[in-house]
């Protein structure tokens, strides 16, 4: 006969072969479950109307031109230019990243903590900011503005090709 039949008691698992197996299922089973939270976690939540999501801002003409509008929900400020382009900056200083108010007396965004200071385009007027505030895509579809805050753009210098212009409609 084999060794098996020989000794019934071979095949039994014993109560510590199954504490050690139930252990080893729940270790398993917590670290799957804690693995796919930390996921969960950690996954950007994009909700239109919040930041790292998209903003309907309304029609081209409700803002008037060289107007600076602060989107505070949005981190940033809806710029118009005096030529009619539209500019989204986030208002993160490209220095340390302290928050950067609208000072509309100086005409220029200035930086509290160090005294960075920026043109309205985002351009660098005082140091010791490296390069421009960045800025977030502005679409206009319709007459309507749109700006994505999940996309931003780091720039090393401001352009006229970064502002988004209203396309004219044919009556």
């Amino acid at each position: 006969m084999t060794e098996i039949a020989q000794n019934p008691e071979a095949n039994d698992v014993t109560r510590r072969d199954f504490l050690n197996l139930a252990w080893a299922a729940t270790g398993a089973i917590t670290l799957v479950a804690g693995g796919a939270l930390s996921l969960n976690f950690f996954a950007p939540r994009v909700i239109e109307g919040q930041f790292g999501g998209v903003f309907d801002l309304g029609l081209v003409d409700d803002y008037p031109l060289a107007s600076v509008t602060p989107i505070t929900s949005g981190r940033f400020y809806l710029v118009r230019q005096d030529d009619g382009g539209f500019l989204a900056l986030y208002q993160k200083c490209t220095h340390l990243g302290c928050a950067v108010p609208w000072e509309p007396d100086k005409g220029q965004f200035v930086c509290p903590c160090h005294a960075s200071a920026f043109e309205s385009d985002g351009e660098v007027l005082n140091p010791p900011a490296p390069r421009p505030l960045d800025r977030f895509p502005v679409t206009i579809v319709d007459g309507r503005i749109s700006v994505d805050t999940g996309e931003r753009i780091e720039r090393d210098h401001a352009a006229i090709s970064d502002a988004t212009y209203p396309q004219e409609v044919a009556s």
